[in-house]
């Protein structure tokens, strides 16, 4: 039984979109860098890499789709940070932005990296971003390579 499975490498001519929220700065970006410096140290020409920037996590599922619209990327990383506060806006934008990532995935038929962080405290996400936790914009730029690989595969 043949097993399909992508690998961590860059398919040439290969252009990555990261798309990411302003809000909560401190956060986004350093999820931005790690994906950018991982990116890079796997051959990633800095050229190939367009970063759009958005207000906030709501927006990002939209940018998504123009840009997977396009069709001028291999994939899509998606970087933004949704913390939880008093009332209910953080339910409706942690899952409208995840589910709005996965139909452009799936209407696209792309590559499309949820890298939103949604947590419940200003700490957590900073554990993620380079914190205690390792840096999840890094682990979506690995998944992203593997996945365009697996994509061209299939």
């Amino acid at each position: 039984m043949p097993l399909i499975a992508g690998e961590l490498r860059v398919a040439p001519n290969s252009r990555i979109a990261i798309v990411a929220s302003r809000w909560n700065p401190r956060v986004v970006d350093a999820l931005v860098a790690g994906a950018e410096q991982v990116l890079q140290a796997h051959g990633v020409a800095a050229e190939a890499i367009d970063v759009i920037r958005v207000p906030g996590a709501w927006e990002i599922p939209a940018a998504a789709a123009r840009l997977a619209d396009a069709g001028n990327h291999a994939a899509v990383l998606c970087l933004g940070c949704v913390v939880r506060g008093e009332t209910r806006h953080y339910e409706h934008i942690a899952d409208g932005c995840a589910q709005g990532l996965m139909r452009v995935a799936l209407d696209y038929r792309l590559a499309v990296l949820n890298g939103v962080l949604a947590v419940e405290r200003h700490e957590d996400a900073l554990a993620r971003a380079g914190g205690a936790h390792g840096n999840k914009g890094e682990e979506i730029a690995l998944a992203a390579l593997e996945m365009i690989d697996l994509w061209r595969k299939l």
